[in-house]
């Protein structure tokens, strides 16, 4: 663990990735799957391969190559799927704000 203040810097990055890989309650995605199309591989599942990595490791290279593509356009999809979420979300928050104003 870190010592001290002075070190934070060498933790930001462990930080950064807990922060781009966690679910937000505003758009029902994480940061990275809405910038990049695809969930994050973590450390974690490099050095013991999960499920997933095994199962994209059987594939060969051109059945990669057209599931990354289909994956990229549905780009698109998941990001607006993720707006009319937000959208929802405001209006529930709107919602319950106006609940507690007086007239």
């Amino acid at each position: 663990m870190v010592e001290g203040s002075r070190q934070w810097h060498e933790k930001s990055p462990f930080a950064f990735l807990g922060y781009r890989t966690t679910v937000r309650t505003s758009v029902g995605a994480t940061p990275y799957l809405l910038v990049y199309g695809t969930e994050a591989v973590i450390p974690a599942e490099v050095e013991i391969p999960s499920l997933r990595i095994v199962d994209e490791l059987k594939i060969d290279d051109d059945e990669w190559v057209k599931t990354r593509l289909e994956q990229l356009n549905l780009i698109d999809e998941k990001r607006l799927a993720a707006v009319c979420h937000g959208q929802l979300y405001q209006r529930r928050i709107a919602r319950a704000y106006n609940k507690m104003v007086r007239p």
